[in-house]
C-alpha cells in the first residue's frame, strides 16, 4: 500500500530512542522528510545516521534541542517554520508513590508531557489550517484511562494529552488538518528496561510475565510492544490515507483496556 507520504516534513519530538525513533524510522521508510529531535547533538547524530543506514528512502536532518521548554520548541521552530505532519512523542515517566512527588517534580512532568505538544502545536497548526493540511498526532498511553495508582502524575498528562488534541481537532473542522492521539500500551523501551533492572535475556521473560500478571492483569497481548508496531499505527495516521480519522484516541495497547469505547 502506498501511503502518499513521499516528500512531506514531519516532525517527531523525542525520537533518537524507543517508540519516537521508530516513528521516524518509519515515515523515512515511505519516503517522508523526517526530522529527528533529541536533546544531544551526538543523540541525534546516531539516530540519523542509523536510520540511513537502514535504507530509508526520506531524507533525514536532525536539531537538538529540549523541546520541555520553551526555548527549545521556539529554537526548533526557527529553523523548520512549517511541517506537514507534527507527532508529539517526547515524554517521561517515573513512577513512584503518590505521597513522595513534590510539586516540582508535578510541574516539570507536565511541562514535558502536555507542554511540549501545546507549544508546538500552537506554532504549526495555523501554518496548516493556511495551506489545508496537515496531521497532529499525540502519543498518549493507555494511562491516560488506566491511570496507574504509582504513576499517577505521568496518567494525568496522558489524559490531559487526549483532551488538548481534542479540543484541537474541533478546531479544524471543515479542513484538510486532523489531530489524533494513539493510546500506547506498554513497549519495551530504555526507560522500561530500566524499570525491570535491566535483566537479562533469560530474567527478562520471567520479569515481563510477572509484570503483566501483576500491573497489566487486562492485557491480551500479554508482552510488551514493540515500538515498530506502534510506529506502523502512526505512519498510517499521519498520512493522507486517514483523512476520515479525526478527534480519535486510537488505541495500540495490547486489549488491556476492558472499555468498547
Amino acid at each position: 500500500m502506498d501511503l502518499q507520504l513521499e516528500g512531506k516534513l514531519a516532525l517527531v519530538s523525542g525520537s533518537t530512542a524507543g517508540i519516537g525513533y521508530a516513528i521516524a524510522e518509519a515515515l523515512a521508510a515511505e519516503g517522508a522528510h523526517v526530522i529527528v529531535t533529541g536533546r544531544t547533538d551526538k543523540r541525534v547524530r546516531e539516530a540519523v545516521a542509523k536510520i540511513k543506514a537502514s535504507g530509508a528512502r526520506g531524507r533525514l536532518e536532525g536539531i537538538a534541542a529540549d523541546l520541555g521548554s520553551a526555548g527549545g520548541v521556539r529554537t526548533t521552530a526557527e529553523r523548520f517554520p512549517k511541517v506537514d505532519i507534527l507527532v508529539n512523542n517526547v515524554g517521561i515517566f517515573e513512577f513512584k508513590p503518590f505521597e513522595q512527588i513534590s510539586d516540582e517534580e508535578w510541574m516539570r512532568v507536565f511541562e514535558i508531557n502536555v507542554m511540549s505538544g501545546v507549544r508546538l502545536r500552537r506554532h504549526y497548526l495555523p501554518h496548516m489550517k493556511q495551506r489545508n493540511w496537515g496531521r497532529i498526532i499525540f502519543i498518549s498511553s493507555e494511562s491516560a484511562v488506566h491511570i496507574p495508582p504509582d504513576g499517577i502524575q505521568y496518567g494525568m498528562t496522558k489524559t490531559a494529552q487526549l483532551a488538548v488534541a481534542r479540543g484541537l481537532a474541533e478546531t479544524t473542522a471543515e479542513t484538510a488538518v486532523t489531530v489524533n492521539s494513539v493510546l500506547v500500551g506498554p513497549t519495551m523501551s530504555e526507560g522500561v528496561e530500566r524499570m525491570l533492572g535491566n535483566p537479562s535475556p533469560e530474567d527478562r521473560v520471567k520479569a515481563e510475565r510477572e509484570f503483566f500478571r501483576t500491573a497489566r492483569p487486562t492485557s491480551l497481548l500479554r508482552r510488551f510492544a514493540d515500538a515498530k508496531e506502534i510506529a506502523a499505527m502512526v505512519t498510517f495516521l499521519a498520512s493522507p490515507l486517514s483523512s476520515a480519522t479525526n478527534g480519535a484516541a486510537i488505541r495500540v495497547e495490547g486489549g488491556l483496556l476492558q472499555t468498547i469505547v
